[in-house]
């Protein structure tokens, strides 16, 4: 696949960066997080909206089926996700979005359809169930390394398998 400048679409070239920032965009110095509430959360969607509208941040916010998606400058958008868990910690969750809101590529009023990704998070909503329980009732867990066997042995199983065939 060719690099060059010229064979590059320039409309649909908004390449996400690794610090969530988006390359040659308008909005190069602005992040997108999805605010994901889960089953039993405290909240709705229409609280949840009202809530980050009265943090009275400069950021964009819209409202989505499984919560809201924020964009804005990475320390307003930050500070609105932090307070917002604050809300309810084991119910409401945020995973990065690589998009801005309304960007071509992704938004399902420009392609038809459901967004790519959306099967994703539909996927992922049904484990929250139990992401919240085990936030709500956490365990130690002791993980022990497997030891290893002597190359002795291990000769003698490949042996062992090799004469079954």
């Amino acid at each position: 696949m060719s690099k060059k400048n010229e064979d590059i679409d320039s409309e649909f070239c908004h390449i996400p960066m690794g610090d969530g920032t988006y390359r040659d965009s308008d909005q190069k110095d602005k992040i997108t997080r999805m605010v994901i509430l889960g089953p039993g959360c405290s909240i709705s969607s229409k609280e949840l909206f009202n809530f980050l509208h009265l943090l009275e941040l400069p950021i964009n916010i819209r409202l989505t089926c499984y919560g809201a998606n924020l964009n804005g400058e990475p320390d307003y958008v930050m500070e609105a996700v932090n307070r917002v868990r604050e809300l309810d910690p084991t119910h409401i969750f945020i995973k990065f979005r690589g998009f801005p809101p309304g960007d071509p590529r992704r938004c399902r009023a420009k392609r038809g359809g459901a967004r790519e990704g959306f099967h994703q998070i539909e996927a992922e909503y049904k484990l929250l169930p139990e992401v919240s329980y085990a936030l709500e009732h956490p365990k130690h867990v002791e993980l022990t390394q497997p030891k290893k066997i002597p190359v002795d042995e291990f000769t003698e199983i490949v042996k062992e398998i090799e004469s079954k065939k």
